[in-house]
């Protein structure tokens, strides 16, 4: 029986990159060793563990059961290591000169940021902000802390993460104001006319819309399916910008009511209630256990709660 005074932990973490990367290769250059050192590192595991850990199929390395039943906990480990060594520091937000990375939608962007920043200027005016999209990023940078906070609508998240909802919002159509539409606004007459779609969520680059897959398409085309009802959607995109440009042009934007309020005042457009109900969404930030306990990021996490509540 293996005990831990016969362990060389630095195995852990060799397990732990190897069955993220699934590959001996980017796990090596991950940790900035050799790829003989990775191999020999994966043989010990295997003796140690008396279990292949990855198996080659026609598809690459696949991880087996027991390696798949140990991740969780694995992680669990790690993460409570690197906090346990982690230096104690002070945050004095007046004088920082800090950059917390954010992921956010363009819906958060939009919506939170600009409040963000005046709350930052009064409390941090050194602190700056790196934005990027949900594109830019993946939830092994959020998980291993290489990215502050995750702003988004989140279908599902990996357990290890820690979670604070920021807000729930509604939907609402933006119009012209001389579209034929508003003459008579009912569900039929929506249905006619022509629309533009606009989401972006989870991570990862985006792949093409297909305007028949009605699974993939979110929240509104979810709603009006159960109603058996389909719209036309004539543009894609996945900036709320756009959409509420081209509600300018003549098609329709189906939004959350968060973002229509910034063209409320556009005396082009009309906002209304959409003609059949949608449920709403929740904006959630998301961050890493490994930045949990630092002194900034709490401070960081504090502002932006306050932020969305006072919004």
């Amino acid at each position: 029986m293996n005990t831990i005074k016969d362990i060389d932990l630095n195995l852990l973490v060799y397990l732990d990159v190897l069955l993220r990367e699934k590959n001996v290769t980017r796990a090596a250059a991950q940790l900035n060793i050799t790829q003989p050192a990775m191999s020999n590192g994966l043989k010990r595991l295997r003796n140690l563990l008396n279990d292949p850990i990855l198996v080659r199929t026609s598809e690459g390395m696949v991880p087996t059961q027991r390696a798949l039943d140990m991740q969780e906990a694995l992680r669990g480990v790690l993460y409570s290591v690197e906090e346990m060594i982690q230096p104690v520091r002070e945050f004095d937000a007046p004088t920082s000169d800090q950059v917390f990375r954010i992921m956010a939608s363009d819906y958060a962007a939009s919506t939170l940021m600009p409040k963000l920043l005046e709350k930052l200027d009064e409390q941090a005016p050194n602190v700056s902000l790196d934005i990027m999209t949900p594109s830019d990023i993946s939830f092994h940078d959020v998980e291993n802390g290489k990215v502050d906070l995750a702003i988004n609508r989140f279908e599902q998240l990996p357990q290890s993460f820690h979670q604070k909802n920021l807000w729930s919002d509604e939907f609402s159509c933006l119009i012209r104001k001389d579209h034929p539409l508003l003459e008579d606004y009912t569900l039929d007459n929506y249905l006619k006319a022509q629309h533009v779609w606009v989401s972006k969520t989870g991570f990862g680059v985006g792949v093409g819309m297909d305007p028949h897959d009605v699974q993939k398409l979110g929240w509104v085309d979810d709603a009006l399916d159960k109603l058996g009802k389909r719209r036309k959607i004539k543009v894609f995109t996945r900036n709320y910008h756009v959409a509420m440009y081209l509600a300018r042009q003549g098609l329709v934007a189906t939004l959350p009511t968060r973002a229509a309020e910034l063209y409320s005042q556009d005396n082009q457009l009309v906002m209304k209630a959409p003609p059949f109900e949608i449920p709403g969404l929740t904006l959630t930030m998301i961050w890493s256990p490994l930045l949990q306990h630092d002194a900034g990021h709490r401070w960081f996490r504090q502002v932006v709660a306050e932020t969305a509540a006072a919004s």
